[in-house]
């Protein structure tokens, strides 16, 4: 019995095929297209091709019902023969402990070159936790693809192979977990490291495709490792934990980075009035949130808490008003919420009250453009917040024009210009300077001031220059047009009638250029 012992480890170890890595990926990838049609059809059960092929065909069968499970020859098909009917001979003079164990021994160790071939080494979960972000996320991404080979093709494969050689059941069934299961373990602790890490913003996309993989592989998982036996129903149940912890890690994190936008704490202005990195960030962020909408319309399925703020000016959401939204969409929409609401927060620290309406402007359009830039983003939003939140950076806008003109406008108004005595009438000549030079001063200043200040979307620029022209120019023709002549009469005319019309519609096209220092006025 020692010699047919010998005999059976020694045609497993010469006869075990070996496979490149990159064919392994490749078998992979051509499975992930595969249609379910691709099944063998099932009037192969009833074949007459033999008891041990019918029942190997059974077998494959039951596989197939995840139609993206491969199996492969991990032997060669010549040797299979000659194993079995060894595995048959010492089963048969009760030997059949020392044919698990040999059988186990070779194959684990094969199993284990496959894996570290594809990257899948012995790593704690400590180990895990300890690596970078940036590292961890080129390893999830390595980890998908190798994880779908393991369970598809290498594991699958390894329990076909056990139904060819050992005609009990359990039998085959003792051998494929004394074969996979060390390596299935190993498999899943990097998910596992990962569900039960730190939780941080910047963690979600990748939680969610490795919540996504786990529970593309779930199924296959089950057919795979489902006999009886603890240890197999043991490794579904932890893929199956792993992916529900993922999805909670998800769900958590969601509603921390929520708070977070709420309470971000940075006080410092940004120059010009510009978009905040706060709000380049947020966006970005839920717009990589509704790429991933299939996922999280599963995942998130309560509305969002919007009581947990104890500052009585914080938002509230008026759940009436969104009567239909999906808890996802609820979320989104909230998280807007939250960020309008520390943007206004934000804009209190600016000194220029015109500044501070001209940075609402560029933030809450840039929102805006990125909902309307994304079709399903804008699907979620709706049209109903999208019009509110447009009423806002356009209410803003108005502010602003109300802030900075009315004084300037103001100035070319007749008011107090007129006298009257017994000895004259008319226009004071001397008020009439003050007037203009009031007006050239406060020109000169915001121009000073508001050509470094930065609207960034070219046609939000242009309409608000074009907004500025239609009430200041008019004005100031007509103003000019009615009392030039009484400054040209006297001395030193030069000094009021500074500027043209001409003039100041190309100081116009100064405002909101971002200048690191203003330009020198440009006059003819």
């Amino acid at each position: 019995m020692a010699r047919l012992e010998e005999e059976f480890r020694n045609i497993l170890l010469s006869q075990t095929s070996v496979f490149e890595p990159d064919s392994l990926f490749l078998e992979e990838s051509s499975v992930s297209g595969e249609d379910s049609t691709d099944a063998p059809p099932e009037e192969e059960e009833g074949s007459d091709s033999g008891s041990g092929s019918s029942r190997l065909t059974r077998r494959r069968s039951s596989y197939r019902s995840t139609s993206s499970i491969r199996e492969m020859d991990l032997i060669s098909p010549e040797a299979v023969s000659d194993l079995r009917s060894i595995v048959q001979r010492m089963v048969a003079a009760g030997y059949s402990r020392e044919c698990i164990q040999v059988y186990g021994n070779v194959r684990k160790s094969a199993v284990d070159t496959i894996l570290k071939q594809l990257g899948i080494v012995k790593i704690s979960i400590g180990d895990v936790q300890k690596l970078e972000w940036e590292v961890v996320e080129g390893k999830i991404r390595k980890w998908i693809r190798a994880a779908k080979v393991c369970v598809r093709i290498v594991f699958s494969s390894e329990k076909r192979l056990c139904s060819d050689l050992f005609d009990e059941e359990a039998m085959g069934d003792q051998c494929f977990m004394e074969t996979v299961k060390t390596s299935a373990l190993r498999l899943f602790t990097f998910p596992e490291a990962i569900s039960i890490s730190r939780r941080s913003p910047e963690k979600l996309f990748k939680i969610l495709d490795l919540h996504d993989a786990m529970g593309d592989m779930l199924p296959d998982i089950e057919v795979i490792f489902d006999s009886d036996d603890s240890s197999s129903r043991a490794v579904y149940l932890q893929a199956s934990e792993i992916q529900t912890r993922l999805a909670e890690a998800a769900r958590g994190i969601l509603s921390e980075f929520e708070n977070a936008v709420l309470r971000e704490p940075s006080v410092v202005p940004v120059p010009g009035g510009t978009i905040h990195p706060l709000t380049r960030y947020v966006m970005n962020y839920i717009s990589l949130i509704s790429d991933y909408k299939q996922t999280l319309n599963n995942l998130i399925v309560s509305d969002p808490s919007t009581g947990s703020d104890p500052n009585p000016n914080a938002p509230v959401i008026d759940f009436t008003e969104l009567d239909g939204k999906s808890p996802l969409a609820l979320h989104l929409i909230w998280l807007i919420m939250v960020l309008h609401f520390n943007l206004e927060e934000k804009s209190h620290h600016y000194r220029d009250a015109s500044l501070a309406h001209i940075f609402i402007m560029n933030n809450i359009h840039y929102i805006v453009q990125k909902v309307k830039g994304s079709p399903e983003l804008r699907e979620m939003i709706g049209d109903h917040y999208l019009r509110k939140l447009t009423g806002i950076f356009r209410h803003a806008a108005t502010n602003y024009q109300r802030s900075t003109w009315v004084r300037v406008l103001n100035s070319l108004r007749d008011e107090g210009l007129h006298v009257s005595g017994s000895f004259s009438s008319g226009v004071s000549r001397s008020a009439l300077r003050e007037r203009f030079k009031a007006f050239n001063a406060m020109l000169e200043d915001v121009h000073r001031s508001q050509s470094t200040w930065s609207v960034p979307d070219a046609q939000l620029r242009e309409e608000l220059r074009i907004s500025l022209s239609e009430h200041l120019i008019p004005a100031y023709r007509s103003f000019l047009g009615r009392f030039r002549g009484n400054i040209e009469s006297g001395r030193h005319p030069e000094n009021y009638l500074k500027y043209s019309v001409e003039d100041i519609d190309r100081i116009v096209l100064d405002f909101f250029e971002g200048y690191a220092h203003p330009p020198n006025l440009r006059r003819r």
